[in-house]
């Protein structure tokens, strides 16, 4: 089994591209890119020199991953959301000796549109909304919204907003996962955050809105 590229995608060498992966119409991989197994690249997207992409991440159109960005697996990468790599440009002074480094953690998501400041970290299985700017690290589980971003609450791993109790508890109401909060940090008391979903939880069957109608 081998990586699938579209005819017009430009994918130069030398790169990793692992099995299963499709990069779709105009996409162009840079060399030194090292990309997983199972990804998606929708078009018009972009991986600079030496960026590190894990596996089953999946990028939606429009995206350029800069040098300096690493991502874990499992990353959803919304349609034109923006990942940068130096704080401070001036097309005046070079720094491409100085790109700061980007780390996108395991299960994150990023909504379309969002920007992304670099020298940051999204923490595993963190939510951000549509639209935010975020320069500031994002703890797991974090949800952001908003300009400048803020954290609004905090996500299961199935993207729902957790509603914790008085003993800092919470439960998925799609996997029935439990979830702790304890001193700002949340854990996933059901299933190591390392580990995939069980099968049985790896294709949603319910929609998004039937479940806002239960809460």
């Amino acid at each position: 089994m081998a990586f699938f590229a579209h005819p017009t995608a430009i994918i130069d060498s030398p790169v990793s591209i692992g099995d299963g992966t499709k990069i779709w119409h105009f996409a162009h991989i840079c060399p030194g890119a090292s990309i997983g197994t199972n990804c998606i690249f929708g078009q018009n997207t972009m991986v600079a020199n030496d960026v590190v992409i894990g596996s089953n991440v999946k990028v939606q159109n429009n995206v350029a991953i800069y040098t300096g960005t690493t991502i874990e697996d499992d990353v959803f990468l919304g349609p034109s959301c923006v990942l940068t790599n130096v704080t401070n440009p001036r097309s005046q002074v070079k720094r491409h000796s100085l790109y700061e480094h980007t780390l996108i953690r395991r299960g994150t998501t990023i909504g379309a549109n969002a920007t992304i400041v670099c020298g940051i970290t999204l923490g595993r299985y963190s939510f951000i909304a549509a639209g935010a700017v975020v320069a500031r690290d994002v703890p797991d589980y974090g949800f952001i919204i908003g300009v400048p971003g803020r954290l609004k609450g905090w996500m299961s791993r199935h993207g729902h907003l957790l509603q914790f109790n008085s003993e800092g508890l919470a439960v998925c109401p799609e996997s029935n996962f439990s979830y702790r909060l304890e001193n700002n940090t949340v854990r996933c008391l059901s299933l190591d955050e390392d580990l995939p979903l069980p099968d049985h939880l790896a294709t949603g069957t319910t929609s998004y809105d039937s479940f806002k109608t239960l809460s």
